[in-house]
């Protein structure tokens, strides 16, 4: 019922992904279990599915627009990777299920205020940068600020994989905070992670029998067109701009992760 409007809400979705970097299962989860009827367990598979495609289209755009750190990606990766796997097979513990989500939304709502707060902080700057290889080699030698990176990762992916999130609410916040990245990079290396961690979070929700192929393509085709645009406009908002959406994304987050948590949605 109502799948050919899949593609639609994709788009929209797509956009709203690669513009913050979130992945789009803050969006995706309710969507299938509220208007599609889904299971909850079963639309955090399929919207993890999606995510695949989504962060695929999102990471080409950047990669163009050289907005992307792959050394610091792929090591982070190595931590929410099998965070993803280790929290979809956490789906099967309804106890940590329960109280994770709204531990997790607590905390996006802190990091949501102290964006807001450095948002109103900082001087609006519509120029974006691309990568510096300086700061790149910098980060890779403080060892301090990479572990610090890896084992917030790794919850991060714990999140992803038990709640159906690209994971992209965590490692963005770990970014600017833990390693000091502006937001416009720590957006397109986010998504460029996501690719790694929806990949093995899927496989574990795969083994469940919680991924529905045909309902992850359809929203999928939809996110990879909705995802180039997120991506042109996430160039063009000024750092505090990006800021403030991001911050509303994470409220936006927080909520649904309680929410569906607590088994209300």
């Amino acid at each position: 019922m109502f799948e050919w409007l899949l593609p639609v809400f994709g788009f929209l979705i797509g956009i709203a992904a690669a513009l913050t970097g979130v992945g789009g299962g803050i969006f995706i989860v309710p969507l299938l279990n509220l208007l599609y009827g889904f299971p909850v367990i079963g639309a955090i598979g399929t919207s993890l599915a999606t995510i695949i495609l989504t962060s695929i289209a999102s990471t080409v755009n950047y990669v163009k627009q050289k907005r992307v750190y792959f050394k610091i990606g792929l090591i982070l990766a190595l931590a929410t990777a099998p965070g993803a796997y280790a929290g979809s097979e956490l789906t099967k513990v309804s106890l940590i299920k329960t109280w994770l989500g709204p531990i997790f939304g607590v905390f996006l709502i802190i990091v949501a205020a102290q964006m807001i707060f450095k948002a109103l902080s900082i001087k609006s700057e519509k120029r974006c940068m691309q990568t510096d290889p300086v700061f790149e080699t910098a980060l890779l030698r403080n060892w301090n600020k990479l572990l610090l990176g890896l084992a917030l990762g790794f919850f991060g992916g714990v999140a992803s994989g038990l709640l159906g999130v690209g994971g992209g609410t965590i490692l963005v916040p770990i970014m600017c905070y833990a390693l000091d990245f502006p937001i416009h990079f720590s957006i397109p290396t986010s998504m460029f992670i996501m690719i790694f961690t929806s990949i093995t979070g899927v496989t574990g929700h795969l083994q469940q029998g919680n991924v529905n192929p045909q309902f992850a393509l359809y929203l999928g085709l939809g996110s990879v067109l909705g995802a180039q645009v997120g991506a042109y406009a996430s160039k063009k908002l000024s750092g505090r701009n990006l800021h403030l959406v991001f911050a509303a994304m994470l409220i936006v987050a927080s909520i649904n992760m309680m929410l569906k948590s607590l088994e209300i949605i």
